[in-house]
């Protein structure tokens, strides 16, 4: 199949981090992208537009999340939408029921996970971070049982054929002989890669023979696929004038998906983006930049840390340093039992500066009674819920960890969204409909100082802010 930003392309993920970090990926000059949250209206609207839709399916039971992909693949039956399923790199979530949902009919599936952005690879069918297999590393230490030793063994009772990386980096037809002979015997391919590069070859031998093969992997084989669009785009003198109504109109847009740097972060090039005021869908291939930012002015800026993961301490520490106020919630009065009920301690007022929510942490040994990570998040979305409610005026969010970042949006009653770039590798920033600046970033993603380089590019020149007790 040649590239062309004409065809409709369906993302399904299982987590909003993950739906957004592909919708940054598949967005181009000629790709609009959008992020949808709940099931209606999901189907890709327009040639040239992606949509990607979180399933929200992380934590569902199997059957659950094979229903949840049935559903969406029915939302666009078209037989021109690329279809695209999104997993995590860790092979964490509902892997072996959601592909074989994909799988039916007699669909060919291509798996890919590697993320090469974050130094994930996959030889001989293991998920390996840096030189050491998944299952020997406690990168499942959140999840009940053992992670996966293979690709293969995530995928169940699927039948399976391993493309090593001899042949993905091989001739072009001998990538396209081996994937069509696994898909002809009705296994699912699963390819070896460790570069950029790798990926590139695998989206563009999937495709050879139309979109009917589905793709399956992280957001490094998303970004592989929206290369793979962008070399479609229109040359000469229409993307000269596309380029210059997109420039005009104070765009900013990578000539392909790439992950913005850490030196564009610090000057706030990302929080600059605005878009032309076309409505989605209109203007040179369909395509355009996300809405435009509201009025400039001081507004909060709240910073919610959802995750468990360790380095996210050290994360808060530094943004404290830089003056941010931090508010750590009680665990046992966000794990209360009313559902529909407020924190016990409800959020200070928001000013115009950044405030950092997060649980307090915790302490040695089992948590107490009651206490779960999926009644914490859902206790956090509601406190978030009501100090924004309070607040007379737009509050621009960061949210780390997906399950927290889809329960904060779902208490806000946030359905869309449409990324506007990236900080660093998986922290995207996206907008509302109606302007408001949302990032999302996987709990695992970012170094110390990634929450520091998110809040200096949504608030390049904050004002001075004074340190509460």
């Amino acid at each position: 199949m040649e590239p062309t930003p004409s065809r409709r392309l369906l993302a399904v993920a299982d987590d909003l981090s993950g739906a957004a970090e592909t919708a940054a990926g598949l967005a181009s000059r000629t790709t609009r992208s959008r992020v949808v949250l709940v099931g209606t209206a999901a189907a890709p609207r327009h040639p040239g537009e992606a949509t990607v839709l979180d399933l929200d399916s992380r934590r569902l039971s199997a059957a659950e999340a094979a229903r949840a992909v049935r559903a969406a693949l029915a939302l666009s039956p078209s037989d021109d939408t690329l279809v695209l399923k999104k997993i995590d790199s860790l092979l964490r979530g509902n892997i072996a029921a959601e592909v074989a949902a994909l799988a039916g009919g007699g669909a060919g599936v291509v798996v890919a996970p590697a993320l090469p952005a974050a130094g994930r690879a996959v030889r001989g069918g293991v998920v390996h971070l840096g030189a050491t297999p998944l299952h020997r590393t406690d990168a499942w230490r959140a999840e009940p049982g053992p992670p996966p030793r293979s690709v293969p063994e995530a995928l169940g009772p699927a039948r399976t054929a391993l493309i090593p990386l001899t042949a993905v980096r091989a001739s072009r037809r001998t990538l396209l002989s081996a994937l069509r002979a696994a898909l002809t015997e009705g296994r699912v391919a699963v390819c070896d890669a460790e570069t950029d590069a790798d990926l590139d070859a695998v989206v563009e031998a999937a495709l050879a023979d139309g979109p009917a093969t589905r793709l399956v992997g992280s957001g490094g084989l998303a970004a592989a696929l929206g290369r793979h669009l962008a070399a479609g785009e229109p040359p000469g003198p229409a993307r000269a004038v596309f380029e210059a109504e997109t420039s005009a109109a104070g765009a900013v847009w990578p000539a392909t998906p790439t992950t913005q740097t850490a030196q564009t972060a610090r000057r706030g090039a990302v929080a600059g983006v605005a878009g032309p005021g076309r409505p989605p869908g209109q203007g040179p291939g369909a395509a355009g930049p996300p809405p435009p930012a509201p009025a400039a002015g001081p507004r909060p800026l709240l910073v919610v840390v959802g995750t468990a993961e360790p380095a996210a301490a050290e994360q808060i520490r530094r943004l404290a340093a830089d003056g941010a106020t931090v508010v750590r919630l009680p665990v046992r009065d966000l794990c209360a039992d009313a559902p529909s009920a407020p924190a016990a301690r409800p959020l200070p007022p928001l000013g115009d500066g950044v405030t950092v929510v997060a649980p307090e942490p915790a302490t040695a040994g089992p948590p107490p009674d009651g206490v779960t990570p999926r009644r914490l998040v859902r206790g956090l979305a509601r406190a978030v819920a009501a100090a924004v409610a309070r607040r007379d005026g737009a509050v621009d969010l960061v949210l780390t960890g997906g399950e927290t970042a889809r329960r904060v949006l779902d208490a806000l009653g946030v359905t869309e969204l449409h990324p506007v770039g990236q900080v660093h590798h998986g922290a995207v920033h996206l907008r509302t409909p109606d302007g408001r600046s949302v990032v999302t970033r996987p709990g695992s993603f970012g170094d110390a100082d990634s929450l520091r380089l998110i809040v200096q590019a949504l608030r390049p020149h904050p004002p001075q802010r004074k340190v509460r007790p």
